[in-house]
């Protein structure tokens, strides 16, 4: 092997059409070795201690090594837990810039650095080697022909509507996505799934992880996988189980390429809180064995210990420049070299925690302002993790979105049948002006949802009262106990046709309001079709029939609202005040409003009305967005009885069309204001004036 010194300007492995520079950091190492391996990954064919460090930045350059070689590292330094040192040269190491991995973890006790099972726990030392059953990262030339006719999409934040879905768990049971692309990258941007996606209107598909992950150890022992992926080792790297034919990169790009075709964006859930390794009692496979210390919060006065914000064992510290400077790196990655349009980020106010905890000034955020790759895309927070004061929704700067909890939460109630809500309820209709109204943020900082991933269907969430999730393992130990769900007198399925038209009907509410709520709506992947888990409120692992989405509901009369959505979305559009980039207000002086709140009988709301015992009835009308719109007036009726009201009695609208019900009665043309109406029992209704 020819070896120079090479440049620390780029880390991870770059090869430049003659030869390949490695690069990684490491500020506390005394020693790098780059190690090659045969092309199956089985056998050590090379071992090179790295000649220069620069800035904490080991380097070389070799003139012999091109794409497809496979490598790791093994990294020298002392070994002590109790002042944060972790370094095992036994282990090799996963480069935390690999672009592709070659293999999957394949556990066995000589992936700990320590000797498992001794009295002195971590504090003792491994010498067992482990490169067998680890996986490679290997050298790749990023070059790819995206064509002459690529457009991203640039979809505006007003006019998106998010589909969170799973790689595999979309299609995998699909049956007109073709059976070698189900489950994989292919299969999201097959024909039958784009059009699925273009006939809800469907803007933005948020994919859950897709990074290089690893299965932990107690789950495949169980015969389980960490299915959703939040158990990320390479944040560069393309997850290979989703792809066909072993290129994952190539296989991925060619998919976002598909769906920006079709005018779909791609967003990724990332998760840059913590990692694969665990706590001081997981495997050494990565960043722990090179430089432990710098990569994350060690517990202050007891550096054995990591301080965890993220309940996974510990949390990676952003405020280290070299760690910042990875995950910055990662995001530009994927939107440079992969063109994705967003990310979501997991538990994203511990990216953002100092010595003092949260800090919206926090290097990881102020980078993200200023970067000029990250400026155009979408950035949307998980606003909570498990560390003190770690809740912060409506905390994050003007730049962001975020999943807000508080519309899932008013919603659920609501729907389930709680009253006493419509002030919350009226609230979270508007955009969530108490918490996002500050610092010029607009109504789209609210990512209002009642379902995801994390949590029951929405199928579910009117079929079980209580978790049912014993299939993973924890004895019903895990998942929330708070779902605020109602399964309407049975637990689970039932042949009750009166339950089974009411479950149906409150489905469609949900979808109604979330549709019809400013700010951005997010659609859970399989609630269009009734997708159940059976009640499993956490299928974190449930890599089955329990965790994918089941399709067997779609075409149905009854439980496939795929078209009712795409009504929803072109209503949307009809009403640009549902997409507005201001926050709406009451009447004002020169007579024109943004929101009327009317009593049933069409009058404005005046505080008793909003402190009515048990109210469960709610109507609005959203005033026209410009000269030529028109209004829209929005009934929400969450009582067991039909409620009977009148319609508004604007003097400027002497017609009301209605253009949406949610019950089966038929529409209703034109009816004159004044008139009065029934709003069936647990129903939305909406109705557009015309002059």
């Amino acid at each position: 092997m020819r070896l120079t010194a090479g440049t620390a300007h780029r880390l991870g492995a770059s090869w430049d059409g003659r030869g390949t520079n490695f690069a990684l950091f490491s500020a506390n190492a005394q020693k790098v070795e780059l190690c090659l391996f045969d092309s199956q990954g089985r056998r050590e064919i090379e071992r090179i201690t790295l000649p220069e460090k620069t800035e904490d930045v080991w380097h070389g350059y070799l003139a012999d090594v091109s794409p497809g070689q496979l490598y790791g590292y093994r990294v020298h330094g002392v070994y002590e837990p109790d002042h944060g040192h972790r370094f095992n040269a036994h282990k090799l190491l996963l480069d935390p810039y690999a672009r592709r991995l070659a293999g999957r973890l394949v556990w066995s006790d000589a992936h700990f650095a320590y000797r498992t099972g001794s009295p002195r726990e971590d504090l003792s030392f491994d010498r067992r080697d482990n490169a067998r059953g680890m996986p490679k990262a290997v050298v790749v030339d990023e070059c790819f022909n995206w064509g002459n006719n690529h457009v991203r999409p640039r979809v505006a934040w007003e006019d998106t509507i998010i589909y969170e879905a799973h790689v595999k768990g979309l299609t995998q049971t699909r049956d007109d996505v073709p059976p070698g692309h189900r489950g994989t990258y292919r299969g999201l941007a097959s024909p039958a799934m784009i059009a699925h996606l273009k006939r809800m209107g469907v803007t933005s598909i948020e994919l859950l992880p897709v990074h290089g992950l690893v299965d932990d150890r107690r789950l495949v022992e169980l015969k389980l996988a960490n299915y959703w992926g939040y158990n990320t080792l390479a944040y560069f790297a393309a997850e290979g189980r989703y792809a066909q034919e072993g290129n994952p990169l190539d296989e991925f790009r060619t998919t976002v390429a598909r769906l920006h075709d079709a005018g779909i964006e791609v967003i990724l859930d990332v998760v840059y809180n913590h990692t694969a390794e665990g706590n001081h009692l997981g495997p050494t496979l990565s960043f722990r064995g090179i430089d432990n210390a710098s990569y994350y919060w060690l517990k202050p006065g007891q550096p054995r210990f990591y301080d965890d914000f993220t309940g996974c064992g510990s949390s990676i510290n952003m405020s280290h420049p070299r760690v910042l400077q990875m995950v910055m790196d990662s995001l530009r990655f994927w939107v440079e070299v992969c063109h994705v349009d967003g990310f979501r980020f997991d538990l994203a106010p511990a990216l953002a925690r100092g010595t003092r905890g949260y800090d919206r000034n926090a290097p990881f955020l102020t980078a993200i302002r200023q970067d000029p790759v990250l400026a155009p895309v979408k950035m949307i927070a998980e606003p909570w993790d498990l560390g003190m004061g770690g809740y912060q929704v409506g905390g994050f700067p003007s730049q962001w979105s975020e999943w807000n909890d508080r519309y899932r939460s008013a919603m659920r109630r609501y729907w389930s049948g709680e009253g006493s809500l419509i002030g919350e309820v009226s609230r979270r209709m508007t955009g969530s002006s108490d918490v996002f109204d500050h610092d010029g943020r607009k109504p789209r900082a609210s990512i209002n949802h009642v379902t995801v991933h994390d949590g029951f269907t929405l199928a579910d969430l009117f079929s079980y009262n209580h978790k049912h999730n014993m299939a993973n393992g924890e004895n019903n130990r895990d998942g929330s106990t708070h779902d605020h769900s109602n399964n309407l007198g049975v637990e689970g399925p039932t042949e009750d046709p009166a339950i089974l038209a009411l479950r149906r009907q409150l489905r469609k509410n949900q979808i109604a309001c979330l549709m019809l709520a400013q700010g951005v709506p997010l659609i859970l992947a399989g609630d269009e079709v009734g997708n159940t888990q059976n009640g499993n409120n956490n299928a974190y692992c449930q890599d089955n029939e329990i965790g994918w989405v089941g399709w067997e509901h779609l075409g149905s009369k009854d439980d496939d609202l795929t078209d009712f959505i795409g009504h929803l979305a072109r209503l949307r559009q009809r009403f640009p005040q549902i997409r507005t980039k201001t926050w709406v207000d009451g009447r004002r002086a020169d007579g024109s409003y943004g929101v009327l709140w009317l009593t049933p009988a069409a009058d404005d709301m005046t505080g008793h009305d909003w402190n009515y015992p048990q109210g469960r009835f709610l109507s609005y009308v959203l005033g026209p967005d410009g000269s030529d719109a028109e209004p829209l007036f929005v009934v929400l009726n969450a009582a067991p009885e039909a409620i009977e009201f009148t319609l508004p009695k604007l003097p400027e609208y002497r017609n009301w069309t209605q253009v949406l019900n949610t019950t089966d009665l038929p529409a209703v043309e034109a009816v004159a204001s004044g008139t009065t109406f029934e709003a069936p029992p647990r129903s939305v209704l909406a109705f557009a004036g015309a002059a």
